[in-house]
């Protein structure tokens, strides 16, 4: 089971003893679907259908056009997961590692987000070992960088590699961070934490070392082709690095969003953001918050939507749309059939709609897809043009 220390030092979860990795290069075209047909595609709405069911869902209540609403994928191929985070191409989500109630695994699998099935991915190369509550990334829409994770007692300090292309796995050799007495350093192994994507290098954000939680800052410095050879350049961590302005207590199982320039972080109620060009936090003075942990924070244009994930008490289902230009909470009413309570599932947005795998409610682990489509929403990955300001 994830320690205690991984989230905070006074607040262990009921988690179970594994956990897994999602991850996405997400387009956001706008969509007008609206319906689950047994084909296992989404059919367009028709303009009679303006009041539409679920189909495939009798349970389900009606749906107007203009809501948001949730529905079950009729997916297979794949086992239950939790603590592992997918990345999308746009086209396929990759899925690494993670767990069930019992082990942790370290195998591929690639979720087609049209037909919403899932295959094995066959891999090759310095494979990783089974682990869960690790980071995934896509960088340059084919490579998946796996920093950190573990797996019962141990926590893990590696990066791996997987080319989505050739499915052959590496481990990059990574330079330290120099100090002023010359000697490197690096990250000390830690899970639970997270990472974004800024300019190139990979940031990652707090965890826990299996003794107590973070909340430290690195920049890992990825490794690209040489333009006249095929030399890569360095891989070299940059950290801790020296951030100004308040800190955010130590945390693990919180969420990390980059929205432009700012890494955007949300765990127990708080939600602080880090430019990460004047390396300075800054701390959002919400008029209501939300206890959330092992949740997920999916970006959809100037929107924050969190789902799920553990209020201190209980595990939850609901969605929360924190304006991202405001920094506060709006409600946003969300129809169809709910999926579950839980937390450490996975969320990422893909053709207007948010794909939600895996989990856990304290008892059992998932297997299962749900889609919240944005429906009368459908625009707003299509806005970019705002500012997050915490200070304003």
């Amino acid at each position: 089971m994830p320690q205690g220390s991984d989230a905070t030092q006074t607040t262990p979860l009921p988690i179970p003893q594994q956990s897994s990795s999602v991850v996405s290069n997400s387009s956001t075209t706008s969509s007008t679907h609206r319906s689950q047909p047994s084909s296992g595609r989404i059919s367009h709405r028709t303009s009679k259908e303006s009041s539409p069911r679920l189909l495939n869902d009798s349970l389900a209540q009606p749906a107007p056009p203009t809501l948001m609403y949730w529905s079950r994928a009729p997916s297979h191929g794949t086992r239950a997961r939790i603590q592992s985070p997918w990345q999308t191409d746009g086209i396929t989500a990759w899925l690494f590692g993670g767990c069930d109630e019992n082990t942790c695994a370290n195998d591929v699998f690639a979720f087609d987000i049209e037909s919403f099935q899932w295959r094995p991915i066959p891999t090759k190369g310095d494979l990783p070992p089974p682990c869960r509550a690790h980071t995934a990334t896509l960088v340059d829409n084919r490579r998946l960088v796996i920093i950190g994770g573990g797996q019962g007692g141990t926590y893990y300090d590696t990066i791996y590699v997987l080319d989505t292309l050739t499915r052959q796995w590496s481990r990059p050799v990574v330079e330290g961070s120099t100090t002023a007495g010359g000697k490197p350093i690096m990250p000390t192994p830690r899970r639970a934490h997270t990472a974004v994507l800024y300019m190139g290098r990979i940031w990652i954000f707090g965890g826990g070392d299996g003794e107590k939680a973070l909340n430290d800052v690195w920049c890992l410095e990825v490794g690209y082709p040489e333009t006249r050879s095929s030399a890569m350049t360095p891989w070299k961590w940059h950290g801790p690095l020296h951030c100004a302005g308040p800190t955010p207590n130590p945390r693990g199982y919180h969420t990390a969003t980059l929205v432009d320039k700012v890494m955007l972080v949300s765990a127990f109620g708080d939600i602080w953001c880090l430019n990460l060009e004047t390396l300075i936090w800054s701390m959002v003075n919400l008029q209501k918050s939300y206890r959330r942990l092992s949740h997920t924070a999916t970006q959809v244009g100037s929107y924050l939507f969190i789902i799920g994930g553990h209020d201190s008490m209980d595990y939850r289902n609901d969605v929360l749309a924190l304006n991202l230009v405001s920094l506060q909470y709006e409600g946003r009413q969300v129809l169809g059939r709910q999926p579950s309570t839980r937390g450490y599932h996975a969320a990422l947005l893909a053709d207007a709609r948010i794909f939600m795998f895996g989990g856990y409610n304290g008892g059992s682990a998932f297997d299962d897809v749900w889609i919240l489509d944005l429906a009368g929403s459908a625009y707003l990955p299509q806005v970019t043009s705002f500012v997050v300001d915490a200070n304003s």
